[in-house]
C-alpha cells in the first residue's frame, strides 16, 4: 500500500474560492473515480504558522493524503477531465509507504500525555548528492542527534517511493497546471512533533545550531538545503479537516 502526499501553497486571497473548489469539485471527483483503489482520502488545513516558521519553505494550504490499495492506470480512463481550480496552487507531491520506514522515538507515549503540533516536512538531497550518502547522514547523524538533543518529542520518517508514479486522472490540455508549479522527486517525508510553537521555536533557536551539517550542505543551517526548493513544510494538527472518502458523496 502506498500513500500519496500533496502539499499545497496558494495566494491566500483566493482561499475561499479554493476551499469551495476542493470540497465541491475536486474531493468528490477523486472519490467517485478512484474509490475502488482508495482506502483513505484525508485532507488537513495547516495551522497559521508564525513569521519565524515561514522561512522553512512553509506551504500555507491543504495537505492531502491518499492511501492506495493499488494504483489505477494513469490518464482519463473513461472519465472527464478534472474540474480546474480557480487558481493553480504550487504543489509538492510524492508517494511514500503507508507506514513510516523509520520510527525514531516517541512511540511509547499515550495520546493523553501530549498535545500534537506536527511539523510536516518534505525534503530532497541536492543535485549531485548520491542518495546513499544522503541517507547515511540522515539516519546515522541527524536522527541520532535529534534523539539525544531533545526538542521534538516524536519523530518518524518515510523514504520516498522512488519509481515515478503519476497521480491518476487528467487535466484539460488547454489549462493544465504549470510545470514550474509541480515539485516532485522528494527523498523523504519526515514529521517532528511538538506541543506548542514555543517548543518549536526553542528547538530552532537552541538545538538546531548544534546539529551537524552534511558535507554537501548548500546552506549552513538546518535544513541544510534551500528552503522552498529542496525543503518544504507545513504545520498540522492531529485530525484532518476533511475525510473525503467517509464524508463526501461525488456526483460523477
Amino acid at each position: 500500500m502506498l500513500k500519496s502526499v500533496v502539499v499545497h501553497d496558494i495566494p491566500i486571497s483566493h482561499v475561499a474560492a479554493m476551499e469551495r473548489w476542493y470540497w465541491r469539485d475536486h474531493g468528490p471527483e477523486i472519490n467517485r473515480r478512484f474509490g475502488p483503489w482508495l482506502t483513505r482520502h484525508e485532507s488537513f488545513l495547516p495551522v497559521d504558522a508564525p513569521a519565524d516558521a515561514r522561512g522553512f519553505g512553509y506551504f500555507n494550504w491543504r495537505v492531502t493524503e491518499g492511501f492506495w490499495r493499488e494504483m489505477p492506470l494513469p490518464g482519463a480512463r473513461g472519465n472527464f477531465a478534472f474540474t480546474c481550480p480557480p487558481v493553480w496552487p504550487r504543489v509538492a507531491t510524492g508517494f511514500f509507504p503507508a507506514q513510516p520506514t523509520e520510527d525514531f522515538f516517541g512511540g511509547t507515549l499515550q495520546p493523553h500525555e501530549r498535545q500534537v503540533l506536527r511539523w510536516y516536512c518534505l525534503h530532497r538531497y541536492p543535485d549531485g548528492v548520491d542518495e546513499r550518502d544522503g541517507e547515511r547522514w540522515f539516519l546515522d547523524t541527524l536522527a541520532a542527534q535529534l534523539q539525544r538533543a531533545g526538542g521534538p518529542y516524536r519523530a518518524f520518517s518515510s523514504r520516498a517511493h522512488r519509481e515515478p508514479l503519476p497521480l491518476p486522472g487528467e487535466w484539460p490540455p488547454t489549462s493544465a497546471p504549470p510545470k514550474d508549479a509541480l515539485m516532485h522527486d522528494w527523498h523523504r517525508l519526515t514529521e517532528l512533533w511538538f506541543e506548542t510553537f514555543d517548543d518549536w521555536r526553542n528547538f530552532v533557536r537552541e538545538i538546531v545550531p548544534s546539529l551537524t551539517p552534511p558535507p554537501w550542505a548548500t546552506v549552513p543551517r538546518f535544513p541544510f538545503v534551500a528552503s522552498g526548493t529542496d525543503f518544504v513544510s507545513s504545520f498540522l494538527l492531529e485530525r484532518p479537516a476533511d475525510e473525503f472518502w467517509r464524508d463526501s458523496r461525488g456526483y460523477q
